[in-house]
């Protein structure tokens, strides 16, 4: 006879079951398509408004060109800092979908109501008075609509980016399947292939439109591209598979930093003593390394009371692992070498100077067909495409054979390379702008600075080449640094150190360009960074940015000394072969 308890027991599995079935029949290559449209439409409708927008800023909000890239730069640097919050609150506590969701929403909210400061007259400030000059200042009503469509869009940002890769691998990565790593890499494949035609639409498409039809179309189709991004990941809702969210690794650091402090006055024993590491069964290391050795008292175990019977600490805010430990140390490691990174994505942060410098020069093509000037940036981008497939394919290979050996470049020395270009690339910058001004100023410009001198504006290819080997070398280096040296649970921080490192350039950016314009206007003098580029002396101000890289260069190969061989040095072979390539274009294309 069964019994009350054993019905309620089978029912139970009988439901079980039919979850886990249910769970089996989710996710999968039907839910590809609406989670890479949900990435890429964000990517066109975000990238597709940076280009131009410091155009938009200058001539609709009258603001001065300094003040105008400042927004800009802070705009940016939101956007590069808030995924790494994004990733903090998914994994904490919301879980992917539910912040891809919101994320999505916030974007969408964003640029509608950027797309209203140009349907609405009232959003903006009024025509200037024809016969006067007098024109009417900027609201602080209207300041605020304009700040709050940028916010909006960044709070966005920071939901989509940090998680959508990472979702979307949620549904196909099945470890019981044979051809699991196949399919990831075809998943893989198809998102930064995407990403990739995203960027390039957004450059040329949204940037060509905005030129030739208007802020109101050119504003509106991001707003409908943003609309339909979030549909399409809305429409699959009930088809994906819901990772549970799990805890942090912040709070893991933060419980170290605690013990330590706690454990501050502790004596550290000989290494040759008798000494109890507290590590976990699955734990990667059982003995701390003497790296940073103060931080290995907040793994000693002091009492054995400490530990519980299943061999969890009872109170992890006096007692942390092996691994715990292991992984802060990592992080405080890398910084110096991080840093490094920080001035040439300042040196890429300068894309609203050189759209001011290619719509004066002649950008003609073909017969009357000319390149838009916030299209220039394409050369950057290509760069680093034509970089990622010739790399592996085509320059190690045939180095291989020149020497008869196998060659290979380690991520620190590409990185290093990576930091000369971008040191390069500010040399060239400012020889260019030396010319054009001067050409400018003979062809009666100087006060003048819409109109379009006799240079052509494809001097300007060399310095964007430059810096889009400047990013492949040293973004795709940084990359797989951070892959190799963090252990298997600080993935997703690895991930995160590049936009955190633009966020800070942003800053930085930001705190340069205001320094230079507050000395270089004192007295009346025209600022370095004038909005009319033929009066101010945008030369001068690139060779700042070529002395903070030199400077830079000399930082580098002395954090580069100090911090040692890294994994694949000790190890003897490249990350590639340890864990996968960790280069990803979602790494190469942040927003500037």
């Amino acid at each position: 006879m069964v019994t009350s308890s054993e019905m309620v027991i089978s029912s139970e599995m009988e439901n079980g079951l039919k979850q886990e079935s249910q769970e089996k029949k989710k996710g999968g290559f039907i839910t590809m398509p609406f989670i890479i449209a949900n990435e890429a439409f964000e990517k066109v409708a975000s990238y597709g408004l940076l280009s131009n927008m410091i155009l938009y800023l200058i001539k609709d909000y009258r603001m001065g060109l300094a003040q105008g890239q400042n927004i800009l730069f802070l705009w940016s640097a939101a956007t590069n800092f808030l995924p790494i919050v994004g990733a903090l609150v998914a994994d904490s506590y919301l879980g992917r979908y539910l912040t891809i969701a919101i994320g999505s929403i916030f974007s969408f909210l964003g640029i509608s109501i950027l797309w209203l400061t140009a349907m609405i007259p009232q959003a903006k400030p009024g025509p200037c008075d024809p016969r006067t000059q007098n024109c009417e200042s900027t609201s602080s009503l209207q300041y605020l609509v304009l700040i709050s469509s940028f916010a909006l869009m960044s709070i966005g940002a920071g939901g989509v980016r940090p998680c959508s890769l990472a979702f979307g691998a949620d549904q196909i990565d099945n470890k019981d399947n044979p051809m699991n790593k196949r399919m990831l890499e075809r998943f893989f494949g198809w998102y930064y292939a995407a990403a990739a035609v995203a960027v390039v639409i957004a450059f040329t498409g949204i940037v060509y439109i905005q030129d030739h039809l208007g802020w109101k179309v050119g504003f509106g189709i991001p707003a409908l591209l943003m609309f339909l991004s979030a549909a399409f990941f809305l429409i699959a809702s009930s088809f994906y598979i819901r990772a549970k969210v799990k805890r942090n690794l912040f709070s893991s650091f933060v419980q170290v930093i605690v013990v330590v402090y706690k454990h501050r006055r502790m004596t550290l024993p000989s290494p040759d003593s008798s000494i109890t590491w507290y590590t976990l069964k699955d734990s990667e290391r059982h003995v701390p390394t003497d790296k940073l050795r103060f931080m290995n008292k907040a793994c000693i175990v002091k009492n054995p009371e400490d530990i519980g019977p299943d061999g969890v600490a009872l109170n992890p805010w006096n007692l942390c692992t092996v691994d715990q430990v292991e992984e802060l140390k990592t992080l405080i490691r890398v910084l110096p070498l991080w840093s490094t990174a920080i001035m040439m994505s300042v040196n890429m942060s300068q894309g609203s100077f050189g759209l001011l410098q290619a719509k004066s020069m002649d950008r003609r093509l073909i017969g009357s067909f000319e390149i838009p000037a916030g299209s220039f940036s394409m050369f950057t981008i290509g760069t680093i495409v034509i970089w990622v497939l010739l790399y592996d394919r085509v320059l190690l290979p045939l180095a291989s054979k020149i020497r008869g050996k196998q060659v290979q470049f380690g991520v620190k020395e590409r990185m290093g390379m990576g930091l000369f270009c971008s040191f390069m690339a500010m040399v060239v910058s400012a020889i260019v702008e030396h010319v054009r001004r001067t050409k400018a100023i003979e062809q009666g410009f100087r006060d003048n600075p819409s109109g379009v001198l006799n240079m052509s504006a494809y001097w300007l290819v060399p310095q964007h080449v430059l810096s889009g080997l400047a990013e492949a070398l040293n973004s795709i280096g940084q990359t797989e640094f951070y892959y190799s040296e963090f252990p298997k649970s600080m993935s997703s921080i690895a991930s995160a150190m590049f936009g955190l490192g633009m966020a800070f350039a942003n800053l930085l950016a930001s705190a340069i360009l205001s320094t230079v314009d507050n000395v270089t206007s004192k007295g009346g003098k025209e600022s370095w960074t004038s909005s009319n580029i033929n009066r101010g002396h945008f030369e001068s101000y690139y060779w700042l940015l070529v002395i903070l890289s030199a400077v830079n260069i000399i930082y580098y190969l002395v954090c580069s000394w100090a911090y040692g061989p890294c994994v694949e040095q000790r190890n003897g072979f490249r990350v590639d072969d340890k864990k996968g390539s960790a280069s990803s274009e979602e790494e190469l294309l942040p927003m500037k």
